[in-house]
Parts: C-alpha cells; sequence; structure tokens
C-alpha cells in the first residue's frame, strides 16, 4: 500500500505540474505562431536541438546515479556539486564559442545571438543536476511540482509580454532562459549544496558504472530523437524544418501529459525494489495496461483530428504541418508505453540493457531518416520512417527487458495490448464511417464531435468488456464522499 499510495501522489503532484506547464506552453506557442513565421521557429529549433546535445553532455548520466545510489553521502554530494560547477563553466563556455560555427554551418547569421544567449540556460541546467537529483531521491514531488508552477507561470506572462512588445525570435528564448534561472535558485534554497575545493572526479568514480552506460544511452537516444531536425534544416531548409517541428512538438504534447508524468515518479519510487525483479515486472504490467488503454486510441484519436488541431492551436499558416502530424500521431501509442521503459531498467540497475535498447532505437531510428530526407526528400516520409523504427524498437526494447533484466516468459505482457489495439481499431472503423457520412467545415464542431465519440466508445468498450469497472468505481467513489459527509455532519 505504501508504494501505491507514493505512486498516486507523486503522480498528482508531477501531473499538476507537468498538466500547467503545458498549458503555458501552449498559450504561449499559440501566440506565438501568430506573431512569428515559420522559418524562426525552424531556427530556434536547430538552436535548441544543439543546445540539448552539449546539455547531455553535462550531465554524464548523474543525477539517475543520484537517485539510484543509496551509499553517497552529504560529503558525496558536496564533491559532485562542485564537479558539476566545473562541468557546467565548460560546456556553455565551449557552446557560448561555438555559436558562430553553428550559424556558419547552417547559413544563419541570427543563430550566433540565440546559441549565446542560450549558453546562460545551458549553464544553470547543468549546475541545477545535484539539487534537482536530490528532490527527487528525497521523493519530494509536492514540491517539485509547486516550484515548476511558479516558474513556469511567471517565465510564461514574461514571454508572451516580450511577443506584444515586438522582440520578435527572441521572445522565444525568455522561457528556457528564465526557467534555467529560477529553478536554480529555487532548487538550490531549498537542497542547499556546499562548493569544496575539489575536481570532484574521484566522488564520480563512484557512480560511473551506473552513470557511464545512462550517459551513452542518453548521447544516443539524443541523436535517435534529434538527427531528423538537424538534417531538416539543413538540407530541406528552416521553412520545412519550422512545419515539421510544429508538427512532432504537437506530437509529444500526450508524452508530456501522460508518461512524463509517470516517469519521473517510477525511478525512485521503484529503485526502492531493486533486487526484487518479480515485484518491478508485476507493478509494471498494471502501468503498461493502464497506457496502452489511453495510448492506442488517443493515437487514432489524433489522426483523424490532425487538421483541426493543428489549425485552430497554430493558424491556418501551419496548414503543411496536417500531414506530417497524421503520420506521427500514429506513434503517439507505443511512445507512450515504450518511454516507460527506461525507467524500469533504471530501476533494476541495468543501464547496460538501457545503453543497448538506446543504441539499437538510435541505429534503426538514423537509418530510416537517412531515408526520409535523402532517398524519398520529403517530410511524410520522415514521418513515416518514425513510425517503422518505433514500432522495431518497441520489440527489440521489451524483448531485452523480459529475457535480459527480468528473466520472464514475456507472454503476458503482450497478451496486455490485445484489447487496447481492439478499442483501437472500433475507433478506426467510427472514424472512417464517420468521414464518409458526414461532412463537417467548422473546426470547432468537428473537433468536439471527436472528441465526444471517441470518449464515449472508449468508455462504452472498456465497461462492457470489464477491462476496468468504470460503473463500480464511481459507486465507490459516491460512496466514501457521502461517507465523509456524514462524518462531518456528526
Amino acid at each position: 500500500m505504501a508504494i501505491r499510495k507514493l505512486m498516486i501522489t507523486g503522480v498528482l503532484y508531477t501531473g499538476i505540474s507537468k498538466y500547467t506547464s503545458i498549458l503555458i506552453s501552449l498559450i504561449i506557442t499559440a501566440i506565438l505562431s501568430r506573431l512569428l513565421p515559420p522559418d524562426d521557429f525552424g531556427i530556434v529549433a536547430v538552436a535548441t536541438v544543439i543546445i540539448t546535445f552539449f546539455g547531455i553532455i553535462s550531465d554524464l548520466g548523474i543525477a539517475p546515479a543520484i537517485i539510484q545510489n543509496r551509499e553517497l553521502h552529504k560529503k558525496d554530494m558536496s564533491s559532485l556539486f562542485s564537479f558539476t560547477l566545473w562541468l557546467s563553466l565548460s560546456i556553455s563556455i565551449l557552446f557560448f564559442l561555438s555559436a558562430g560555427l553553428i550559424a556558419s554551418y547552417y547559413s544563419s547569421p541570427q543563430l550566433v545571438n540565440i546559441c549565446r544567449i542560450l549558453s546562460l540556460s545551458l549553464f544553470f541546467n547543468t549546475l541545477n543536476t545535484v539539487p534537482n537529483a536530490l528532490l527527487y531521491r528525497n521523493k519530494e514531488f509536492k514540491f517539485i511540482a509547486k516550484r515548476t508552477f511558479i516558474v513556469q507561470f511567471l517565465t510564461g506572462i514574461v514571454a508572451i509580454i516580450a511577443a506584444f512588445s515586438g522582440t520578435g525570435i527572441y521572445a522565444l528564448l525568455i522561457n528556457p532562459v528564465l526557467s534555467a534561472i529560477f529553478l536554480f535558485i529555487i532548487t538550490y534554497s531549498r537542497v542547499p549544496q556546499q562548493l569544496i575545493l575539489t575536481t570532484g572526479i574521484g566522488t564520480f568514480k563512484k557512480i560511473f558504472s551506473y552513470s557511464f552506460y545512462q550517459f551513452l544511452f542518453n548521447l544516443i537516444s539524443y541523436f535517435s530523437r534529434n538527427l531528423d531536425k538537424l538534417l531538416i534544416g539543413r538540407y530541406m531548409g528552416m521553412i520545412e524544418l519550422g512545419y515539421y517541428e510544429k508538427s512532432y512538438r504537437l506530437m509529444m504534447l500526450p508524452l508530456q501529459n501522460i508518461t512524463h508524468v509517470i516517469t519521473p515518479v517510477m525511478h525512485p519510487i521503484l529503485s526502492d525494489y531493486q533486487n526484487n525483479v518479480n515485484y518491478l515486472e508485476a507493478t509494471y504490467l498494471k502501468i503498461v495496461r493502464l497506457l496502452a488503454f489511453i495510448g492506442f486510441p488517443l493515437s487514432i484519436f489524433l489522426y483523424f483530428t490532425a487538421k483541426e488541431l493543428i489549425l485552430i492551436l497554430f493558424g491556418m499558416q501551419w496548414e503543411a504541418s496536417v500531414p506530417v502530424f497524421e503520420i506521427l500521431a500514429l506513434t503517439v501509442g507505443i511512445q507512450i508505453v515504450l518511454s516507460t521503459s527506461g525507467s524500469i531498467f533504471q530501476a533494476a540497475g541495468d543501464t547496460k540493457s538501457l545503453f543497448i535498447c538506446g543504441l539499437f532505437s538510435a541505429i534503426t531510428n538514423v537509418s530510416g531518416m537517412f531515408f526520409g530526407i535523402f532517398v524519398f526528400k520529403s517530410l511524410n516520409a520522415v514521418a513515416w520512417s518514425i513510425l517503422i523504427t518505433f514500432s522495431i524498437n518497441f520489440i527489440q526494447a521489451y524483448a531485452q527487458m523480459y529475457f535480459v533484466t527480468f528473466k520472464l516468459p514475456i507472454g503476458v505482457f503482450l497478451r496486455l495490448f490485445v484489447s487496447p489495439l481492439t478499442l483501437s481499431l472500433l475507433l478506426f472503423l467510427v472514424f472512417r464511417l464517420k468521414e464518409h457520412f458526414i461532412q463537417i467545415d467548422y473546426l470547432f464542431i468537428s473537433l468536439a464531435l471527436n472528441i465526444v465519440v471517441s470518449f464515449l466508445l472508449s468508455i462504452i468498450y472498456i465497461q462492457l468488456t470489464k477491462e476496468y469497472d468504470i460503473v463500480k468505481w464511481l459507486k465507490n467513489l459516491s460512496q466514501k464522499k457521502r461517507n465523509s459527509i456524514n462524518q462531518e455532519e456528526r
């Protein structure tokens, strides 16, 4: 019961944090999408992708290692904090000095100032590695939620004001830079660390065996996730990258809404059971079952609602993003489930398997991207390659998890997907029939109808098949509420 309560509490507070951040981000993006042209978003996308690479180098897998390792003490944390200070200075200065080369490679002079401004966020994000990891290690999910909401709200307001004040492309930089600074200040105030005169390398060696494979996975995963944007920006142009980036970011929203709420909680909590593989597997099956019922039907909904979402959120100038988003939407169900696998590898202490999965994923994803960009030369082809390679990676990752990490049969895991995929197929057929017989020209009405159809069909299917007894759950909830009222009256 303790783990369930911790998980629910952690997911609740992390969810509040994520959802408010996403809401603020959507409002900012919707405003800026109407004020700025697609190529501005393409330019910032390139800078963001490159700074993410420098961020991975500066992290070195330290944060997950701190969460996992129970033998690190206060002096070790001070040593690691000092280590990240030298690291953050070195990496941010290197990125600052690389701005000219990056701008020259992409033939975009604006990238010089953009990269130099973003070097501030790189410095503070790296310096925040140890304090932030300690918050998760201590399971302070409520504080993390409050901190994130305050920072996102304040930086969001500043970004919107800046956009209306005519700052142009630089309005897109306010959130990443100010967020990094404020998050460090708040987190450091909560878990202050002592700087000591040391390089910190000695302490880093204590976590090296764990952090090394985590770092390699992060590095490989970076290229797997971001090479498409780097190549599209270089060989297809910033406008095409703007359209692609908008579709990709919208596709990622369900991940941020769902699994990115769960995964930050999974590792800190489940790492307490790292020596009990059977318990880890049993707990994970429950999580996957729920995510499958959310993710796969959601893919179908997004596929048939692509036009409405793109045009309502971003405006008519982004219509070219619709076909790409339709294809990327089909990856959502796969990614929602797959993105949680890393937390299990981490919790089980098997970062070597995590690295192997990352390496396999990188090879397949990069191969697919090359075909889409250099052979077929279209954004749609790139999106199809992502769908195919993620499907292959899904099979490989869970084969690795069950046969190597868990050393258990995979049959029970695979059977979990029969019912969610059946529901998804029913949704697909219903939407196809709707398209054939009903034509709606008003975007808001079409979107509302799609939401109602998806929700009602999903609820009816789940209740009739007894996958989840929703009626019983509502009755229990109502009874608890009545009991609570009666106790208050007494």
